[in-house]
């Protein structure tokens, strides 16, 4: 907790503005959620993560460059760095996230999760990954943007790891739009590896302590479409990260 001890006042009315947002949250979710029938029900979670996320994005003084254009609908894949990607990508626009099923039970963002919508995979079980493909399927149908981290977890910020193909599948069939993008982090005081990045065996609660005692984040995204394709997932998850890679590699 040494970033606590240094930024006492920032953390500490962070931590008291999250709690007032979780509350808002919770608030608004009644409102425009819960009572929600089942096939308008998505859509609605995905417009309430949306304007938490904001919320979220000025409580951790982040801000936002875009470059591209942003897709409203179909698959989006994208590389993984920390859950801010999460709050960053949904500020943006609507959108249903795909999360590793250790997600749900995190403090916090597990119950945001959980009440956004999210389709939870345990890349382990076998008849999970189906399942969550089944339920990505199902979102994409429906019209809904479905963010997909092929890494299957987050990395550093100089890692692009190799992409999991298991829930590329939609994508395969070409049956609904796809798109790539490319998110990276800029901090003032600090180093976005090991104090934005969330991975190796970092816990959450010390790190986003620290991450609010951070003057500011400032994120940058950018989009694109596929250059090529394929009908086989694996072959695509390869072409997919070869395009995310050129593109961090355009801007060094």
């Amino acid at each position: 907790m040494k970033a606590w001890l240094q930024c006492p006042l920032r953390v500490t009315g962070r931590l008291f503005w999250i709690a007032g947002e979780a509350l808002v949250a919770a608030l608004s979710y009644a409102i425009h959620c819960a009572f929600r029938h089942r096939d308008s029900l998505p859509p609605a979670r995905a417009v309430w993560l949306h304007n938490l996320s904001r919320r979220m994005l000025r409580i951790l003084g982040a801000e936002t460059r875009v470059a591209g254009a942003i897709p409203s609908s179909g698959l989006l894949v994208c590389n993984h760095l920390s859950y801010v990607d999460v709050l960053v990508l949904a500020a943006l626009t609507p959108c249903v996230f795909v999360a590793k099923h250790e997600v749900k039970h995190w403090p916090v963002f597990g119950w945001f999760a959980r009440l956004a919508g999210t389709v939870f995979v345990d890349r382990e079980r076998r008849a999970q990954v189906l399942q969550a493909a089944n339920g990505i399927e199902t979102a994409l149908r429906s019209g809904a943007l479905v963010v997909l981290f092929p890494e299957g977890t987050s990395s550093g910020d100089g890692t692009i790891l190799p992409f999991k193909s298991s829930l590329l599948e939609p994508a395969a069939r070409q049956m609904h739009p796809l798109a790539v993008a490319l998110i990276q982090y800029e901090l003032d005081d600090g180093d976005v590896s090991e104090e934005v990045c969330y991975w190796k065996d970092m816990t959450l609660v010390p790190h986003l302590i620290n991450l609010l005692s951070k003057r500011g984040i400032r994120a940058s995204v950018r989009f694109a479409e596929p250059r090529e394709g394929s009908a086989d997932r694996k072959e695509l998850a390869r072409q997919l990260r070869a395009q995310i890679v050129r593109l961090k590699e355009s801007l060094s």
